[in-house]
Order: C-alpha cells, then structure tokens, then sequence
C-alpha cells in the first residue's frame, strides 16, 4: 500500500469512526409528541440512526402512519398512548413500552402547546394548559424515565424541546415564553441532579419552524414580514433539526450536559 493510500485509508476510518459516535444503535428512544411536526421528524431520524423508537402521543391513531413509515424502512418502532400531564398514563406508556422493548434510555421531551394571548387575556386556564403541557409533562417524563434508568444502572440522555422564547420573549407569547423558559432551567438543574447517575440532561432551543402550531401565521402576510426580516430569511426545516439532537442524545455528545442549544439561524442574537 502506498503512502497515499495508507493516508487515504486513516482519513476514511477516521470518518466513520466519528460518524458511528452518532449512532444510537442499541438504544431505546422515547419521543413525546410524535404525532406530527418536530416530534415526528426526530422520530424518523433517530430510527436511521439506529435507535429502536418508543413514539407517543396522546392520540395513538395519529402515530398510526409514522409508525408504518418506520417500519417501512426496516425499522423497529412501538406506539404508546401517553397524555405528559396525566403522571398515571405517563407511568403506564413507560411500563408497556418496556415490556415490549426494554428500558427507555434517551428521551425528546417534545409535547408542547400554545395559546397566543397578550397577558391582560390570558386566564388561569390558558395559563395552567400551557404549563401543565410544557412544563408539568417535560417533568413527569423526565422524572419517569431517570427513575427506570436509575433502577435499571444505565446511562442514557434526555433532551428537552426548550425554545428560542425561552431565551428571548415576543409580545403575546407571555405564558409560552414563561414555560419554555422553565424547561430550560429545569435542563440545566436536572443535568447536575443526574450526572452521578450518568445521565445527561440537555435541550434545543429551536427557533422558527413550520408546525400545526404555527402554520396559519406563517402563511398570513405578517408571518411572510416576519421571515423577510429573519437572518436567514427563510424558516428552517424540520431535518434539520434532527443532527443537533443526535448530538445531544448520543455519544458525540458525551460531554454536552446542562446545555441549551439554539437552532434558530441566529434569531437569538437579533431582536426577536
């Protein structure tokens, strides 16, 4: 073998080694809010990276069509119904889950809402709706799952669906932002509370991406204004969402813990 290939040859292990630090083969991923948007493209993504997919919804027949797209493509993939602010359905989609798969060891905590408002309208059943979802439900599962991994001695990885409003604030947004911004510290307490454990605790701050939730403004004059005044003059994809938190769940983020990670095309560092 000559010099150059032998040159050509390290380059190339050395690829895949680095690309098989993102694998998450062997490993059981559980993704809350898996029915549609960013909770159904991490699904997808995390399953072509080679983890065996727990999707949840509080509507099981919506994850009808994800979970055939899964399989579809060799994947191995379980459906449960888990409404995040009912702790007894939390408890009993973990327990089904890991009967039929073993023990849940990365976690999206996806499941969001929203309900746009300025603050003088918003009531405490707004008010507690969009707490109890975003988060009351990132704790229950984040709290269920550490429980199993602990009881069971192994590591694993949680990531929240945090928010770019959870670093910045939008008129309207006042109780979205004030959750979101709980997620995020909760991330950072949680990552000291179960490092011993070997578990990480980290989130994406996701910027602006096309969703059920914000559809209709996107498509409205205003929203359009609004991504004609964005750095990157475009809303993101949701692909592109699924490296950042590839990173975060797996062991090329091994050393990642505590962090908010934004992917917003630098929303976070102009005016929101």
């Amino acid at each position: 073998m000559s010099g150059s290939d032998m040159k050509m040859n390290k380059v190339s292990n050395s690829k895949a080694m680095n690309t098989e630090m993102f694998s998450l083969k062997g490993r059981v991923a559980l993704i809350t809010g898996a029915s549609s948007g960013i909770g159904y493209t991490l699904a997808k993504g995390f399953s072509a990276a080679g983890a065996t997919v727990v999707i949840a919804a509080r509507r099981i027949e919506r994850l009808q069509a994800l979970e055939e797209d899964i399989q579809s493509k060799g994947g191995k993939v379980v459906s449960v119904n888990m409404d995040v602010v009912d702790r007894d359905s939390v408890n009993a989609g973990f327990s089904v889950a890991q009967d039929q798969v073993g023990v849940i060891d990365v976690i999206v905590n996806n499941a969001g809402v929203a309900d746009p408002k300025n603050f003088m309208s918003i009531d405490e059943d707004c008010r507690d709706y969009v707490m109890n979802t975003n988060f009351n439900g990132v704790w229950n599962v984040a709290q269920e799952g550490a429980r199993r991994m602990i009881e069971s001695d192994k590591p694993g990885s949680i990531v929240n669906i945090a928010s770019i409003l959870a670093l910045g604030v939008q008129k309207g947004q006042s109780v979205y932002c004030a959750s979101k911004a709980a997620v995020a510290q909760l991330t950072k307490s949680l990552a000291l509370d179960l490092a011993k454990q070997d578990i990480r605790v980290n989130a994406l701050a996701p910027g602006w991406f096309k969703t059920e939730m914000n559809q209709d403004y996107f498509d409205s004059k205003p929203g359009l204004d609004y991504i004609g005044r964005m750095p990157a003059r475009r809303l993101g994809n949701l692909e592109e969402l699924v490296g950042p938190a590839l990173l975060l769940a797996s062991a090329a983020g091994a050393f990642v813990n505590g962090a908010v990670l934004p992917v917003d095309g630098a929303i976070d560092v102009v005016k929101i």
